[in-house]
């Protein structure tokens, strides 16, 4: 288990629930993965507090203000014997703070856009 993912389960989850991640997404986390590392730190724009990472085990947005405080986290991606690369992936979603779901939608636009971006500059 990585760092992150360590750190993150000796943390109170106030809720879990099963969730997707649509494929889009998911495919590009692996490419970028595959290609700019297994470990990625973003800033989320238009949450000046809030960053991203995206560690092999678990996508987890946390509060940099308050030493990497954690706020919502996908973890357990069940993407062992994928074959289909269209299908969304099945994981859960855990939220450790009462607004977390509000932020939801805009981590995963903002970080398939950052993704995208960085993989442009290492194109050849």
């Amino acid at each position: 288990m990585s760092g992150m993912a360590t750190r993150i389960t000796d943390m109170p989850v106030m809720a879990s629930r099963p969730a997707e991640i649509d494929a889009s997404i998911y495919n590009l986390w692996r490419r970028s993965r595959i290609r700019l590392g297994p470990c990625t730190r973003l800033d989320v724009s238009g949450l000046p507090q809030m960053a991203l990472i995206l560690d092999d085990d678990a996508w987890v947005v946390v509060n940099e203000k308050q030493y990497d405080l954690p706020i919502l986290a996908w973890v357990d991606f069940q993407d062992a014997h994928r074959d289909n690369l269209h299908k969304p992936v099945a994981c859960t979603l855990n939220y450790y703070h009462y607004m977390a779901s509000s932020i939801r939608s805009k981590v995963l636009e903002h970080m398939a856009s950052a993704l995208e971006q960085r993989l442009k500059q290492v194109r050849p």
